[in-house]
């Protein structure tokens, strides 16, 4: 027997989701704000800014970076799910900021709260010297570590960030003991260890690429070796299973429509697979990543017990 009202349920929700699929394939036919909750200069802004142009050449709209500093972060993913949920304002994410900050303390925002749909790069770890350092290499630093407890001092950015967290592994890993020095910033850290206040720096790939000879990376946290450090190994192939650094990616507000984070998703990995983006990038020191909407909860869960495990072993959770 013939169902009119079944039928016309059927009619609507078609519609519906005819009407839904149209609009995430015109999407955006405007400019896209993309918010850095950072100030402006640094390698979130950096990175969002390699970006812009593609994303104008591909899909004819401006991509306009603002910025939302404050609370190293946490300013503005507070404020991330107050915000128009169209598609049309996203915002820059980090880790492993996003998991330890709602991990130490109220911020406003939860690890869960983020709904990131894309992580496109990170900056591997790297333990870098000056040229002239008597480190030649990793295993240099770590007999002097070994001889001296907590004499072998190392800069980095901020605590609880990348750099601590990857301090705090390679300690355990190696099983040494080293001073970490924390500095408001890269340019901070690098700026002391240049200066010789440190005897080496937890630093970035990207800080070899910008100091270029006046420094010396001793290993990077990356599967394989970076191309613009042909000469530098991986930790992994001296035996240490590092890999990681500051991943970066963009959210949305939770409550955005799934066919506009699939949408945005698609996006920004069109973006990432443009071989003249990927090598603009990695000549700045970065090394892609290429996780989209459909395989972030995975790589979450994976980052997130990582981080923890690390903070918590070194005491730095509530």
């Amino acid at each position: 027997m013939f169902n009119l009202k079944f039928a016309k349920t059927l009619v609507v929700a078609s519609a519906v989701s005819i009407a839904a699929a149209t609009s995430a394939l015109a999407f955006p036919d405007k400019a896209v704000e993309y918010i850095i909750p950072f100030g402006p200069g640094g390698e979130s802004d950096i990175s969002a800014r390699f970006q812009q142009s593609f994303f104008k050449d591909k899909f004819g709209q401006d991509l306009v970076v603002s910025y939302k500093p404050g609370g190293g972060g946490a300013v503005g993913w507070a404020q991330l799910n107050s915000m128009a949920t169209d598609g049309y304002t996203i915002m820059g994410t980090n880790l492993p900021h996003i998991v330890i900050q709602p991990a130490q303390k109220d911020v406003g925002y939860t690890t869960e709260d983020i709904r990131n749909f894309y992580m496109f790069h990170y900056t591997p770890d790297a333990i870098v010297v000056t040229a002239d350092s008597p480190y030649q290499t990793l295993d240099d630093l770590i007999a002097d570590a070994k001889a001296n407890p907590g004499g072998v001092t190392m800069s980095g950015s901020g605590k609880a960030t990348a750099n601590h967290l990857a301090q705090i592994r390679f300690d355990k890993m190696a099983g040494i003991k080293t001073a970490y020095v924390p500095f408001k910033g890269t340019g901070a850290s690098s700026t002391a260890m240049l200066g010789k206040q440190v005897k080496a720096q937890w630093g970035y790939t990207t800080v070899g690429a910008a100091q270029g000879d006046a420094v010396r990376l001793l290993a990077v946290a990356m599967e394989e070796r970076h191309p613009l450090f042909p000469d530098v190994p991986t930790f992994k192939e001296l035996g240490y299973e590092m890999v990681g650094g500051a991943y970066r990616g963009m959210a949305v507000p939770k409550d955005t429509p799934e066919e506009i984070v699939k949408r945005l998703s698609d996006m920004f990995g069109e973006i990432n697979a443009d071989e003249a983006f990927r090598k603009q990038m990695l000549d700045g020191g970065f090394a892609l990543l290429d996780v989209d909407a459909a395989g972030m909860e995975a790589f979450m869960a994976a980052r997130k017990a990582e981080y923890l495990e690390a903070a918590s072993e070194a005491g730095l959770l509530n």
